[in-house]
């Protein structure tokens, strides 16, 4: 198989930057992984022959640093964020909703201005953004993740503009239910809790996600998939779910 370059995934620790970084690698390309949590990282990097670099997106120095340790880059795939509880706006927790932000809007800028020279050098460069359904329509329940995915959705539009003449995709990923520990994390590591989301329904695995990943990114150069909103047969939108008896 032809050399594809070298795409970066960021929160590739689990579950879809996992996915994505055994699919790309799969497909071709040079990957280099990054995440805080580098044991899980060497784990998922060493059987596809990977570069596990320890990162943390919402650290500039951390970004700088895992930016400075890779040469050429043709894909970024910003795929760190995540989900931090349910609380309306009534009673929202205020670190939450920074957590939230940083990681889903200001770790994803700050990878993209990192990246974006090694980008535009490789003359074919693409970043991916991993969005959500929950950038579409408010639920309830998703106030502050909402804020995040809407801001992010913004930054992604106004990326596609600012970059329209430049040899620079911007493609923007948009899940709907996916089962992987995104809910564990949302509900503080209570599992039980997590389970009752998914029950009596299939929805997307991270391999789902990381199909629609692949296909965007090996795409002939002037075809760019702006936006792919993706859920499950059981799934019409946020809260929208079909649970079977």
């Amino acid at each position: 198989m032809a050399d594809r370059g070298t795409a970066v995934v960021t929160g590739a620790s689990s579950g879809i930057g996992a996915a994505t970084a055994r699919r790309l690698a799969a497909e071709g390309f040079e990957v280099v992984i990054g995440a805080r949590r580098l044991d899980r990282l060497r784990e998922v990097a060493e059987p596809i022959g990977a570069r596990a670099l320890p990162l943390d997106v919402t650290d500039p120095a951390s970004v700088q640093a895992f930016a400075a340790e890779v040469g050429d880059c043709r894909v970024l795939v910003n795929n760190a964020g995540g989900a931090f509880g349910l609380d309306p706006v009534a009673t929202s927790d205020e670190e939450q909703w920074r957590q939230m932000y940083d990681s889903n809007v200001l770790g994803t800028l700050r990878m993209t201005k990192a990246f974006l020279p090694k980008l535009e050098a490789s003359g074919d460069g693409h970043v991916v953004m991993m969005g959500s359904v929950a950038a579409w329509e408010p639920y309830a329940g998703g106030a502050g993740y909402n804020v995040a995915k809407f801001g992010l959705r913004a930054m992604t539009r106004v990326l596609r503009e600012e970059l329209l003449g430049h040899p620079i995709r911007v493609s923007e990923i948009d899940p709907g239910m996916v089962e992987t520990d995104f809910s564990v994390v949302r509900f503080g590591g209570d599992q039980e809790r997590a389970a009752a989301v998914y029950e009596g329904t299939t929805p997307l695995t991270a391999d789902d996600v990381a199909d629609c990943i692949a296909f965007v990114v090996t795409r002939p150069s002037h075809v760019n998939i702006d936006t792919l909103l993706l859920m499950p047969r059981d799934q019409a939108g946020p809260g929208k779910v079909h649970r079977h008896d």
